[in-house]
């Protein structure tokens, strides 16, 4: 079983075929298609976001300034995208994970964390790229995985800030069939990632997990086999953990 997450530079070749893939795909519809997963975002707004994360992430990881100064698309959308994924690729590879650096979650303040949070950012929007021209892409079961442990080890503990703060009266269980992963939850304010013997055990592919977490899939759709207290792990799992 790996541990996430990773070590900070394994996480580049798994960013280098994400933005790749990413950049295929806008290629591949019309830019002015409504992203559903996204409010009322086009795939071109889409565009712009992603590029404009890239560059302030690229940013902290070079000079620690947090600032937000987002771009607007220039030129080919593709080709710009493909500008601000270099631009990322480029300050991660030049990296020390190991120095001091700002980030938003709780963990140790180190230029790590921009590794992998851009892996995952990178994961999520293509997932919403395919969706706006009702196309599916899997993604890598472990960059799936990865992402749903960042949700419940970064996002989870800010979960407040995006709404109710979820419920967790027993401990559940989120297990990945096609990944050997699982992990469980204990209660408390909010609940946290932790031992104990689960109530409810959910288990679906890890990138279905995933969707759940990022409000991209409903509950009834998502093909989750729930045992044990469902409505418990439903309940939870309707809550907004990411923004």
């Amino acid at each position: 079983m790996p541990m996430f997450p990773l070590p900070a530079t394994e996480y580049l070749p798994h960013l280098r075929a994400l933005t790749k893939d990413f950049a295929e795909e806008v290629r591949a519809g019309r830019l002015e298609a409504v992203v559903p997963s996204c409010g009322e975002w086009t795939r071109a707004e889409l565009v712009a976001h992603l590029g404009n994360v890239y560059r302030w992430a690229a940013k902290i990881v070079r000079t620690g300034d947090r600032e937000r100064t987002p771009v607007p698309v220039s030129g080919d959308p593709a080709r710009w995208y493909e500008e601000c994924a270099a631009e990322l690729l480029e300050a991660l590879a030049g990296a020390d994970p190991d120095e001091p650096c700002w980030h938003f979650a709780g963990s140790a303040k180190t230029k790590a964390f921009w590794f992998r949070r851009q892996v995952c950012e990178t994961a999520v929007h293509l997932i919403d790229a395919h969706a706006a021209r009702d196309a599916v892409v899997r993604l890598d079961p472990l960059v799936a995985a990865d992402g749903v442990d960042e949700v419940l080890g970064s996002f989870l503990p800010r979960a407040a800030r995006f709404g109710p703060a979820p419920s967790l009266p027993v401990p559940i269980t989120l297990r990945a069939s096609d990944f050997d992963q699982s992990w469980t939850l204990v209660p408390g304010e909010p609940p946290a990632l932790g031992d104990a013997h689960a109530a409810a055990t959910v288990e679906a592919p890890a990138q279905d997990l995933l969707m759940v977490l990022w409000n991209r899939s409903r509950l009834d759709e998502a093909g989750l086999r729930i045992t044990g207290d469902a409505e418990v792990a439903r309940a939870f799992l309707a809550a907004k953990l990411t923004p």
